[in-house]
């Protein structure tokens, strides 16, 4: 058998297990249909979670550093101590405030001016504010840093607070694991779910595959128009998938939008993007082609010729 015929054979197994598909419509929609709510609902998820990633990501000000001078410290020691830092490789920058400016500013929003009048002098320190550098902006990276800065001369204390940002990313973590996890179930559901129709498509069509082996065709050929109506399912399935993943994201983009803006930020929902998409529908197919070989490899093996 020569290339271009191997290729042919498999070309017409390929269209003509798609219309004997298309030709039972509701069944084959209701296959797809399920296959594609057991891909949407990890999908939808996954594009959550990165969308929570998204719009937490600039969030670096998060482990900020707010280092409290010791008040005896003159400013050259302050500015010396600002060069110092601004020198290290995990610190991206450092931002002096001074205690004039910090006493402004408190006197301004406290309103406890005429209290604050009766004060011999400022109590205030100079306060330095540290942002760490991206590869640093992390708990182990702050920890690092501020045990580094507590330990030289003029430095009073050293804060962060970081835990909300410790526990916004455990829960992300977890959930992430929830969705593999949760999308590993699944895919075994779409493997049964296609599995069970192609043993029922091979138990209809049971007399054409004894006549098939009574003129000596081979297991492999009689399966090959099954897996190939196995892998159109989840094609058909991971494409309403996409779709209902679509449709979320635009019901759901304004609803965003507006709790973005309510909390400044100017974030838009992200949807599902092109290569991802790909990446569905080859998940899809190959999902479904297991599960259909599967069931054509035990059922078809099983029948012989009476």
């Amino acid at each position: 058998m020569s290339v271009n015929t191997y290729f042919a054979r498999h070309a017409q197994v390929l269209v003509g297990s798609l219309g004997r598909i298309v030709r039972q419509p509701f069944a084959t929609l209701m296959t797809m249909g399920v296959i594609a709510v057991a891909l949407a609902l990890p999908l939808f998820l996954t594009l959550l979670l990165q969308n929570a990633r998204i719009a937490t990501g600039g969030w670096n000000e998060a482990y900020d550093l707010s280092v409290y001078m010791d008040k005896r410290a003159s400013a050259t020691r302050v500015q010396a101590l600002i060069k110092q830092l601004n020198a290290r490789g995990d610190v991206a920058a450092v931002r002096l405030i001074t205690a004039d400016q910090a006493l402004a500013e408190f006197r301004k929003d406290s309103g406890f001016g005429q209290a604050l009048d009766a004060l011999s002098e400022n109590p205030l320190p100079d306060t330095l504010v540290i942002t760490p550098t991206l590869a640093a902006s992390t708990p182990q990276g702050t920890d690092t840093l501020k045990t580094a800065i507590a330990a030289l001369s003029d430095v009073q204390t050293v804060q962060i607070d970081t835990e909300w940002v410790k526990r916004l990313r455990a829960i992300l973590e977890l959930l992430r694991r929830v969705v593999l996890l949760t999308g590993a179930l699944l895919g075994v559901g779409i493997v049964l779910i296609v599995s069970n129709t192609i043993r029922l498509d091979i138990s209809n069509r049971r007399a054409e595959i004894e006549v098939m082996k009574l003129v000596g065709a081979s297991d492999g050929f009689a399966r090959r128009p099954f897996l190939y109506s196995g892998m159109w399912y989840g094609l058909g399935g991971g494409l309403l998938a996409l779709l209902l993943v679509a449709l979320a994201s635009v019901v759901l983009a304004r609803p965003v939008a507006q709790l973005a803006f309510l909390y400044g930020s100017d974030f838009r929902l992200q949807g599902l993007k092109l290569v991802p998409g790909f990446g569905v529908l080859m998940m899809a197919a190959g999902l479904s082609w297991v599960g259909s070989w599967l069931a054509a490899t035990r059922h078809i093996r099983a029948i012989e010729p009476s």
